[in-house]
């Protein structure tokens, strides 16, 4: 326990001034304020239903956000490839790296599974609404289960790759998915409440 607690405090002296770490903060910034914009504007205009349907206009961007996670994921272990390096126990670094891994994507996976694709990729936005409120496994373990999952990830990668400073830009993820949130989850219930305000007003 006390080289992890070294590994925590080392995390303080992270190497901002390397290229590779403000592209992979710029990276996570930039994912949910993309998919947030994209989203509202279909909400609100519907720029890319009216050029390709809403199915496809939401797989479109179903795709160009799994292709930009992919991407932060890369700028990421670059991130921490130039960071200084802890080494730590083989029991933190291979099996609790691997068991908050495996977490991470588990609830991720989980996730993707309950809502489907369109429920992932903000196809509420576009006008694909579930009938009902998600309430099976993990989300009646956690409210935002794949933000804690996608988070998990980013902490396992940094003991993995033993790299301190992974951990802040962990921390910085957590703030980001908590930030999004707070314009993501309001406008979400107002396109349900609208939806559900539609149906009365039809009986």
């Amino acid at each position: 326990m006390t080289k992890l607690l070294e590994f925590v405090l080392l995390a303080s002296d992270t190497d901002w001034s390397k290229g590779s770490l403000h592209a992979s903060l710029v990276s996570i910034t930039v994912s949910p304020l993309l998919w947030n914009v994209v989203a509202r504007n279909e909400y609100r205009n519907k720029t890319l239903t009216k050029c390709m349907g809403a199915r496809s206009g939401c797989t479109a961007l179903g795709v160009t956000i799994f292709v930009a996670g992919l991407y932060r994921e890369v700028l990421y272990k670059k991130a921490l490839h130039d960071q200084a390096q802890f080494h730590l126990p083989y029991g933190i670094q291979t099996v609790v790296a691997w068991i908050v891994f495996g977490a991470g994507n588990f609830l991720v996976f989980t996730s993707f599974v309950a809502l489907g694709f369109y429920g992932t990729y903000l196809g509420d936005h576009f006008g694909i609404l579930k009938e009902q409120r998600v309430t099976q496994f993990p989300f009646n373990v956690l409210d935002d289960p794949m933000y804690v999952g996608s988070t998990l990830c980013f902490v396992g990668a940094a003991l993995w790759y033993e790299r301190p400073a992974g951990l802040l830009v962990s921390f910085y993820v957590a703030f980001t998915y908590y930030v999004a949130l707070k314009f993501e989850k309001p406008f979400t219930n107002m396109i349900y409440e609208n939806r559900d305000r539609s149906a009365e007003s039809k009986h």
